[in-house]
């Protein structure tokens, strides 16, 4: 269903189900999610989530995963990527329809190639996603983008999703691989506080102590320390997390 490859410190999971266009079923979802897991615990620094084939992927599987175990597999794969520590980057090489643009949202970046088309057409088909896809969509595209997906039925290409802010950059799966690959070398603590902060819910007090926590382990880090020292020795700082 998948294939999980690592790259120094870049975990790349390939969708492998090109005869169905890459579409999730229910143990799609749940080796995507173990494989995030897996990733965010192994050292991994970034990861990198794309399709095999012509097709990112085109939505849920439409021979019949639409139960209730399908939907729970769905989000806590969803879930799981937004919530891990280290960034994750989609190189969408393909059309992303339906759980394909929400798997493409629940990446921290997105990099589209110019064959990439998005959109949620729940409309077409009387069914439904989560008030957090149809939110996440309106903040990172704009509520007029996400009004013309969710009730207009709209597809984007590429260029117009780059032109929304629904894609990050335009390039191929070897240009989101460069971009995961650059973004490994970044101080992983400064990270994982970014990447809490601009996913998490601070009226949580949970999350607000964890964001504290994260906020004074970036300034008492030995990477601020060792960024200062490769300032002044005129070289790349090498972060260790620390």
């Amino acid at each position: 269903m998948i294939d999980v490859t690592r790259d120094g410190v870049v975990t790349t999971v390939e969708l492998r189900r090109p005869e169905r266009r890459n579409a999730l079923d229910l143990d799609t979802c749940h080796e995507v999610r173990e494989a995030v897991e897996t990733a965010a615990g192994d050292g991994s620094r970034a990861m990198l989530i794309t399709g095999q084939g012509t097709s990112f992927c085109a939505g849920a599987d439409l021979t019949g995963v639409y139960g209730s175990d399908f939907v729970d597999a769905l989000y806590a794969m969803l879930r799981t990527m937004t919530r891990v520590e280290i960034p994750v980057v989609a190189a969408v090489n393909g059309p992303a329809i339906g759980a394909g643009t929400q798997l493409a949202l629940a990446c921290d970046l997105r990099v589209a190639a110019p064959t990439a088309v998005f959109g949620v057409p729940t409309a077409r088909n009387g069914m439904a996603v989560d008030a957090w896809t149809i939110r996440t969509l309106a903040a990172v595209a704009g509520a007029g983008t996400a009004k013309a997906l969710m009730l207009g039925a709209d597809l984007l290409d590429a260029e117009t999703a780059y032109s929304r802010g629904l894609v990050d950059r335009l390039g191929d799966t070897d240009a989101a691989a460069a971009w995961a690959h650059e973004i490994a070398t970044f101080a992983p603590l400064t990270l994982a506080y970014n990447k809490l902060v601009l996913n998490g819910d601070p009226t949580d007090p949970e999350t607000a102590e964890r964001i504290a926590r994260g906020w004074e382990a970036c300034w008492g880090s030995e990477d601020v320390r060792e960024a200062a020292l490769a300032r002044t020795e005129k070289r790349a700082p090498v972060f260790r997390g620390v």
